[in-house]
C-alpha cells in the first residue's frame, strides 16, 4: 500500500524516527563520499505553483544523488485544475513517474493529487502545511541539541503553514510549542484544536517576550507569504513587535538556537545581527533539507538499504 507525505500527523513517531535515522545516515554517507543509489532508475515529477530556491534544488539534487532523476514542471506546464483536472494530471503522472512532489497554494490540491495517483505524493508546501521543512527542522534540532523531548520551541510571527506543521510535530514528538502572534493572526483553528485534543503542549500568546522567555528555540518566518503581497504594508505594521532581535534573544535560554525556514526579510521578522550570529542554525536547516527529503523519498519507496 502506497503512503503519501502530506502531513506529519499521518505518521507515527517511530515511522518519523526511521526517516530521521535514514537522514543522518544519508548525510553521513555523503560527507564520506558515498552516494547510495537507493532510487536508481526512479523518477520524480516536481510540480510548482509557487517558486522556490530550496525546494527545487534540494529535491532535484537529492533525487540525482539517490541515482534517480527529476522533472521540473512550472505552472505554465500544468496549470493545475485549469488546463485539465488535478485527477487527470495524477492519472497521467502515475504512469510515467515513481514519485510526485507538489508545491501548491491550496492544500486540497495535494489531497486530490494523492487521492488519484497510485504513486506517493509529497507535500513540498501548501498554504496549510509545510511538513518537509518542519521535519528537517526537527532533524536539525536532534543534530544540534541531541533531542526533541523537553525542548521549548517559540515561534514568533505569523501562524502560517510552517507554524501549523510545528503544531503537528508537537503532537508526534512531545516538545513544547508556543506561538506568539498579533491579534487577528491566530493559527488555523482545526489544526490547533486537533493538537490540543491530542495532548500536545501547544499554546498561543500575543506577547513575544513572554513566548521567548526560557525558550530553547526561537523560530522566525516572513511576515508576508506568497499570495499575500497586497497585505504587506498592513502586516509590517501589525507584526512590528514580533521581530527576533538581540533583545528578544536575550530572553531565551543562554544556549538557545535561532531558526528560520528562509527566505528571510532581514530587518523585518529577524535582524541581520541574529541570523548571522553564533546562535543561528538557519543555514544548517537549509543544508538539511537535502538530506531529509532524500530520506523521505527513500522511505516512501520502501528502500531503506542499498
Amino acid at each position: 500500500m502506497k503512503r503519501d507525505f502530506l502531513s506529519l500527523t499521518d505518521f507515527t513517531r517511530s515511522e518519523l524516527e526511521e526517516v530521521l535515522d535514514l537522514t543522518a545516515r544519508l548525510k553521513r554517507d555523503l560527507k564520506n563520499g558515498t552516494r547510495l543509489p537507493l532510487l536508481g532508475g526512479k523518477s520524480l515529477a516536481m510540480i510548482f505553483e509557487k517558486p522556490s530556491l530550496r525546494t527545487r534544488v534540494t529535491f532535484e539534487v537529492g533525487m540525482s544523488q539517490l541515482g534517480g532523476y527529476a522533472v521540473y514542471l512550472t505552472p505554465k506546464d500544468i496549470q493545475l485544475g485549469q488546463r485539465e483536472s488535478v485527477a487527470d494530471i495524477a492519472r497521467n503522472l502515475e504512469r510515467w513517474v515513481d514519485l510526485i512532489m507538489a508545491r501548491t497554494f491550496a492544500h486540497t490540491t495535494l489531497v486530490d493529487l494523492a487521492g488519484h495517483a497510485r504513486v506517493p505524493v509529497i507535500n513540498g508546501l501548501s498554504d496549510l502545511l509545510h511538513p518537509c521543512q518542519v521535519l528537517t527542522d526537527c532533524f536539525t534540532l536532534v543534530e544540534k541539541r541531541g533531542r526533541l523531548d523537553g525542548l521549548r520551541v517559540a515561534f514568533i510571527g505569523d501562524a502560517n503553514n510552517v507554524a501549523n506543521s510545528w503544531m503537528n510535530a508537537a503532537v508526534v514528538f512531545g516538545f513544547e510549542f508556543i506561538l506568539a502572534c498579533p491579534h487577528g493572526y491566530e493559527p488555523h483553528g482545526p489544526t490547533y484544536d486537533r493538537a490540543r485534543a491530542a495532548g500536545a503542549k501547544v499554546t498561543v500568546t500575543h506577547d513575544a517576550a513572554a513566548a521567548a522567555a526560557g525558550a530553547d528555540v526561537l523560530y522566525a518566518d516572513v511576515w508576508t507569504s506568497m499570495g499575500q503581497e497586497d497585505e504587506a504594508e498592513q502586516r509590517r505594521r501589525d507584526f512590528s513587535a514580533y521581530q527576533i532581535n538581540g533583545t528578544l534573544l536575550r530572553r531565551a535560554n543562554r544556549d538557545a538556537v535561532v531558526m528560520h525556514c528562509l527566505p528571510a526579510h532581514r530587518g523585518e521578522e529577524i535582524t541581520g545581527e541574529v541570523i548571522d550570529g553564533p546562535q543561528s542554525i538557519v543555514f544548517d536547516q537549509a543544508e538539511n533539507r537535502l538530506h531529509t527529503q532524500k530520506a523521505i523519498m527513500a522511505w516512501l519507496m520502501k528502500v531503506l538499504s542499498a
